[in-house]
């Protein structure tokens, strides 16, 4: 009985020591829209020090995936821990928070098991950054500067010309300056090397608190414009600079893929005034001395954001943090840079859904060896979840890869799989790709009946670019088939229809000019009670007014949250129900008045608000 005692004794003091051990920090550091170009990945094209010091301190995974290849979905699927026909964030303009009220996010998983969350720059998508996930507002730069004064002129004109020539408002309103910028300004003038300014300060701060901190950087380059001080610009020749190998669309590929105009992220490009008129790879490539430009603008900018990570991880060392925190560093999707013939991302080849992933946990047995096993962004969760000894919640879609940080030569799945909703000839479509050790194998479902539209397969073996499409040669059926149970036994296969929405490009014609009704603060009749129901439906708000305004979401039990101060002429756009109320204010709180989503066709549909 005696020993029983003792040894209950010795147990339960074992589990206190373990609960009150000193927890690990967590530095969480987000970069938008970089691929796989690092020295760390074998590219000696591109230099990347400190990020490569990171790998050769982490376990670097070499096979990395995102969940969708646009930056709202993606980051979704990473914060919730849940794929994006879960999550049902598919588009950039769906807020988490409108689809998932009570979802708990991974920084808000820390919190609320006693860390301080603090989030500097772009971890969500930048209109949507969830104030329940941070223990203060998302910090953004201030004092910055991005375009220059002679680039601001010539896009003020740009658009005048646009107007003059009949060019559609949503066109206008969406046209940027110019896709590429040499800045003659120091770093802390610019947006991320000020924000990293301030991310440190706050470092040494919570450092001295009392909790452990989880502090999550978010970079907004190397994301268009390419806007980056001459230092870094300055690293390379542009003439040196090798171009895509493989600058042409793969054969026998479906046009789905890419998908009408939009070209598979090329509408983006589009955005920026000296690429207004650039053609889709359906028409033909860019030309030698463009595709140089952005190329060239893209490396200057991952140099660029290299160092601001580099001072980020000098200032952990030198607050003697490096031992007691995790750093994470991921990217949202990869991105073309001319590969079949694109630029951007949003499809789901390897070049657009492949991430850089580090990870190094203090005095795990991997660090400072690479991983070839197959991951994802949505294990990145429970995995963190697990290294700081928490609780990882049931709901949560990927595997913690804390084995494989013990040993690399682990695997904790057998496939990586991607999406991507798609518009094409009119309809509606979701691309499913799964990714094995040697294919790639996408099915196009159409969104309302769910019969397979058509299907791609790549063999890693032979063709790593994936320029041949060998779904419909022969010899093929058994690996399709095979590949195709193998997708729908691993991922769960959604019910249909997919009440999906996607973008389309703004120079392109809306399917219908239909408007909501605004009913202004003169109406008779009180404001009414939201009643969600049916299908969601973009909805763009616009504002006539002379000052800005405020648009509040009014919930179904009377909760209202302010969505976005929109200025004069300025829009916003948002996925949201029928039957759901938007309130209109001015931002001092006056009330003018407010709309009702109505159902409406497929197409663009307008909110205005009236002077």
């Amino acid at each position: 009985m005696a020993i029983r005692l003792c040894l209950f004794l010795c147990l339960a003091f074992m589990q206190v020591d373990f609960a009150n051990a000193e927890q690990p920090n967590v530095l969480f550091i987000a970069v938008d829209d970089m691929r796989c170009d690092l020295g760390c990945h074998g590219n000696g094209n591109v230099k990347s020090p400190n990020i490569d010091r990171l790998a050769s301190t982490g376990v670097l995974f070499r096979h990395a995936y995102c969940q969708q290849a646009v930056c709202n979905p993606s980051r979704v699927s990473l914060l919730t821990g849940l794929r994006p026909d879960t999550t049902r964030v598919w588009d950039l303009t769906t807020e988490m928070r409108t689809v998932m009220p009570n979802a708990v996010t991974l920084p808000q998983h820390f919190r609320q098991h006693g860390y301080q969350a603090v989030a500097y720059g772009k971890i969500y998508h930048n209109p949507f950054p969830d104030a329940a996930s941070w223990d203060e507002p998302t910090h953004n730069a201030q004092d910055v500067v991005a375009h220059s004064a002679e680039n601001r002129r010539k896009l003020a004109e740009f658009k005048v010309a646009m107007r003059a020539s009949g060019k559609p408002e949503s066109a206008i309103e969406r046209m940027r300056g110019p896709a590429t910028e040499i800045q003659e300004e120091p770093d802390d003038r610019n947006y991320d090397g000020k924000q990293t300014s301030d991310a440190i300060q706050k470092m040494n701060e919570l450092a001295a608190g009392e909790k452990p901190f989880f502090l999550a950087v978010g970079y907004i380059r190397p994301h268009l414009p390419f806007i980056t001080p001459k230092p870094y610009w300055d690293l390379y020749n542009r003439d040196e600079i090798p171009l895509a190998s493989h600058g042409f669309m793969p054969s026998n590929a479906p046009n789905v893929a890419f998908g009408d105009r939009s070209s598979g992220g090329f509408y983006e490009l589009r955005g920026y005034m000296d690429y207004a008129d650039a053609p889709s790879p359906f028409e033909g490539p860019l030309s030698v001395e463009q595709q140089r430009e952005l190329k060239h603008g893209y490396y200057a900018s991952v140099s660029f954001v290299d160092a601001q990570i580099g001072r980020l991880l000098h200032a952990l060392e030198q607050a003697n943090l490096a031992d007691k925190t995790i750093v994470v560093l991921w990217s949202d999707h990869g991105w073309k840079l001319g590969e079949h013939g694109g630029w951007c991302k949003q499809t789901n080849y390897e070049v657009d859904t492949r991430v850089p992933l580090i990870i190094r946990s203090p005095s795990a047995k991997g660090n400072g060896k690479v991983c070839d096993s197959l991951v994802e962004l949505v294990d990145v969760f429970p995995t963190l979840a697990e290294l700081a000894s928490l609780p990882i919640p049931n709901q949560l879609q990927g595997k913690s890869l804390k084995p494989i940080l013990e040993n690399v030569d682990l695997s904790v799945k057998d496939a990586a799989f991607s999406q991507f909703p798609r518009k094409h000839e009119g309809k509606d479509f979701m691309g499913y790709a799964i990714r094995t050790n040697r294919y790639r194998y996408v099915e196009w479902l159409d969104a309302v009946s769910g019969d397979i539209f058509a299907k791609e397969l790549y063999d890693h073996q032979s063709d790593s670019d994936e320029n041949k499409n060998l779904a419909n040669e022969e010899g093929q059926q058994t690996n399709l088939q095979t590949l195709n149970e193998k997708m729908w036994s691993l991922l769960a296969r959604p019910a249909f229809p997919l009440l999906i929405t996607t973008p389309r490009a703004a120079n392109e014609p809306a399917l219908n000019n239909e408007s909501l009704t605004w009913n202004s603060k003169l109406a008779t009749t009180a404001v009414p009670v939201s009643q969600p129901n049916g299908a969601f439906q973009s909805v763009t708000f616009t504002n006539q007014r002379k000052e800005s305004v405020e648009l509040v979401w009014l919930g179904p039990d009377g909760t209202e949250k302010v969505y976005q101060t929109i200025v004069p002429d300025g829009n916003f756009r948002i996925r949201t129900r029928p039957g759901i109320v938007w309130l209109v204010r001015s931002v001092k709180g006056e009330s003018l008045g407010f709309f009702v989503v109505e159902p409406k066709q497929r197409g663009q549909v307008a909110a205005i608000i009236p002077q």
